[in-house]
């Protein structure tokens, strides 16, 4: 019971204290766990810090850092965002700009990663991380339309052989229905050589079909290797 009664005040205490503290103070215990790799409670710190003072820019910013560093990237965009905004100090400033740039960049959204990239060095001229990182976008930007380029051809250059395909397709062969009739003079012969006529047409007949089915055969496997 005892023990139960000391925590509580334990805990009390420790609100008292925190709510008592200021936004730089906050700022502060946000950065001993953001050393000690805690990220969760530092965010909580500056987030408090925040909420003391929503015009700390650095509090907006570390804020930011701690949420990147839990992949949280759609609030630390917001964070980085809200630090540009109100930061006086330049080479901050510049800071907001790159750590957001770095997120885009992660998201392959190269162009907007450039724009961040450049309000870095608009901001400070010597930021040579945001220097780098910018002509890595700009060179991941061109090869990625070079690519959606290379893409949008292939499918162009698909179609056009599928309808090029379609054109090419060889038509089946009118069956010689005249094959099948009986040969002029014909009455004139035996029964026996009528019907070794009729079985040398039914022959040919079969050798036709089966060249005609070949010919079917290969073109679909032709057709089949050109959609791949």
């Amino acid at each position: 019971m005892v023990r139960r009664i000391s925590i509580t005040i334990g805990l009390l205490l420790l609100f008292v204290v925190v709510k008592g503290q200021t936004s730089n103070q906050l700022v502060r215990e946000g950065n001993r766990a953001y050393s000690s790799k805690n990220y969760a409670d530092a965010e909580i710190f500056y987030r408090k810090a925040v909420d003391k003072d929503g015009n700390n820019s650095i509090a907006n910013y570390n804020l930011g850092r701690s949420l990147q560093a839990q992949k949280k990237n759609e609030e630390a965009k917001r964070q980085y965002e809200n630090a540009s905004k109100i930061e006086k100090d330049p080479i901050r400033r510049s800071s907001s700009y790159n750590n957001l740039g770095t997120i885009l960049q992660g998201e392959q959204d190269y162009a907007k990663a450039i724009e961040a990239y450049k309000n870095a060095l608009i901001s400070n001229p010597n930021h040579n991380n945001a220097r780098y990182n910018l002509e890595l976008c700009q060179l991941k930007l061109k090869k990625q339309q070079q690519q959606q380029k290379s893409s949008g051809k292939n499918r162009k250059d698909s179609d056009k052989s599928k309808d090029k395909n379609k054109k090419q397709r060889p038509q089946q062969k009118p069956k010689n229905n005249n094959q099948k009739k009986q040969p002029q003079g014909s009455q004139g012969l035996s029964n026996d050589n009528v019907e070794q006529l009729l079985n040398a047409v039914k022959q040919q007949e079969k050798e036709t079909q089966g060249r005609l089915y070949k010919m079917k055969g290969q073109s679909s496997d032709r057709k089949l290797d050109k959609n791949w």
